[in-house]
């Protein structure tokens, strides 16, 4: 179900609209096209944001160890 709601946009945002929408979408179909791609990259923005965090922290772990055995191996003093 869809619900109705009223936005206002500047005159060139509709131009643009209409150029990019042509006659194969209305402005409601363009606009809602638009929002779900944006709302889904910044979904997988956020996913990737986390994803990246997690693979540094575990990174940081392994140079850690990394150089505690390196350090245990040959030690530089």
């Amino acid at each position: 179900m869809k619900e109705k709601t009223s936005v206002t946009l500047s005159p060139e945002v509709l131009a643009g609209i209409d150029r990019l929408a042509g006659s194969r979408l209305s402005r409601s179909a363009f606009i809602e096209h638009v929002l779900r791609r944006y709302l889904a990259e910044e979904v997988r923005a956020k996913r990737n944001a986390r994803e990246v965090e997690l693979l540094n922290r575990a990174a940081d772990e392994l140079n850690r160890e990394a150089e505690e055995v390196l350090e245990y191996q040959a030690p530089w003093k």
